[in-house]
């Protein structure tokens, strides 16, 4: 592949490319190895299909299998649009903060280690410390909620492990029975959350460590002896950590559009990738150090599948979670109470029991059951295509 190719570029043509060769020079878990065919082969023959013809025209069409992998930059449009509508649904029409939780990069390495162990303390952690405050009688002396999405990565790939969070500026008073809202511009001081967070995230992961909870393998390996994992403990308790909050948004719309970016995006997407030269891929970045300028990575085609590769999710693992008053649990009671003291009704989602079909036709206006030539004739199926899935079974 000599020269360089522009504009059409996606993770796929990379994969494709440059993927067996990769595979066949790096031990992967077998969640990677089947990220990496799915993006390959999405929307390809390899995962089959279905062909539809005109009832009344005889007019063909083939349509190819989305893989559905979450980790796919082509199969996360609708769902994103059908988790907002779902999310909108069940918000109150209160303002929102959004909380930016970050973990010191000397726990990178650690993380990637022990991925689900811990990204389900930064959940904890994180939520832990919202509810907490909110009680607190300095503060809003309310039980608030919280929604929280996991993100691995920074602009150039690298790892980078932080939650985004939206948080209502208020809570519910069980004593008052009543709806409380915080001030206007503030709900908890930031430095005052950094703290906690930062205290319950080590008290989290010490405990982790008594429990044996924890692996230490390649490069951290030395930090398994039990002075070394002190010492980086009181090295992160020395310094502090960061919390970013940003000004509430007006109403639930503004934010769960705004946190609809960050829930089904993935390490990176097609339309920030500039093109294939020989075994180099270019991509678009943001160097926030530099006042967030807009410039151009070059990296080896084994170096940008391994970062990629770095923010493959664990399996089963729940990258969006709920808490508080949000909480699946409290949902139907204590969210309820809100809804009714505030005087909002809840609605039903614009995508409920809709079919994929009904739901293209409601974001993009397309009827993929009309025939696309006579405009007259219904697409009917009449044979399905075999494809298929998952890796080979040996990587040789």
């Amino acid at each position: 592949m000599d020269a360089l190719r522009t504009s059409t570029a996606e993770v796929a043509d990379i994969f494709a490319l440059f993927g067996g060769k990769f595979r066949r020079e790096h031990k992967l878990p077998l969640q990677q190895h089947r990220a990496m065919f799915a993006i390959e082969h999405c929307r390809t023959s390899a995962l089959g299909g279905h062909v539809d013809g005109c009832d009344r025209c005889g007019h063909k069409r083939i349509s190819y299998n989305s893989c559905r992998n979450r980790h796919c930059p082509k199969c996360q449009g609708l769902s994103r649009l059908k988790w907002i509508d779902k999310l909108s649904s069940s918000l109150l029409p209160v303002r929102y903060f959004h909380i930016v939780f970050t973990i010191p990069s000397e726990l990178n390495r650690l993380v990637l280690v022990n991925q689900k162990r811990l990204y389900d303390i930064l959940f904890k952690a994180a939520s832990q410390s919202l509810l907490m405050l909110a009680r607190d009688p300095k503060y809003l002396n309310a039980g608030t909620g919280l929604v929280a999405v996991l993100h691995t990565w920074g602009q150039n790939l690298m790892e980078h492990p932080h939650l985004h969070t939206i948080v209502p500026a208020g809570g519910w008073d069980e004593t008052a029975q009543c709806w409380k809202a915080s001030r206007k511009n503030f709900f908890i001081p930031v430095k005052v959350i950094s703290a906690v967070f930062r205290g319950k995230f080590l008290a989290l992961l010490k405990q982790a460590y008594r429990q044996d909870r924890l692996t230490f393998a390649g490069e951290i390996e030395p930090l398994g002896l039990k002075n070394n994992f002190k010492q980086l403990l009181d090295a992160l308790y020395c310094k502090p950590w960061v919390v970013f909050a940003k000004k509430p948004f007006k109403n639930a719309n503004h934010i769960v559009e705004y946190l609809g970016r960050y829930s089904h995006r993935v390490a990176i997407g097609n339309n920030r990738i500039q093109g294939i030269d020989g075994d180099q891929i270019l991509f678009r970045w943001k160097d926030y150090k530099d006042h967030n300028k807009q410039k151009i990575m070059k990296l080896a085609a084994s170096e940008f599948i391994r970062r990629f590769l770095l923010h493959i999710l664990p399996p089963g693992f729940c990258k969006i979670r709920y808490f508080g008053i949000f909480a699946s649990r409290t949902r139907k009671t204590v969210l309820a109470k809100c809804s009714k003291a505030i005087g909002y009704p809840f609605q039903k989602g614009r995508f409920d029991n809709l079919s994929w079909q009904q739901s293209l036709k409601l974001v993009c206006g397309i009827d993929v059951s009309i025939c696309p030539v006579c405009k007259n004739g219904k697409m009917m199926m009449f044979a399905a295509l075999k494809g298929y899935r998952g890796p080979p079974i040996t990587i040789k």
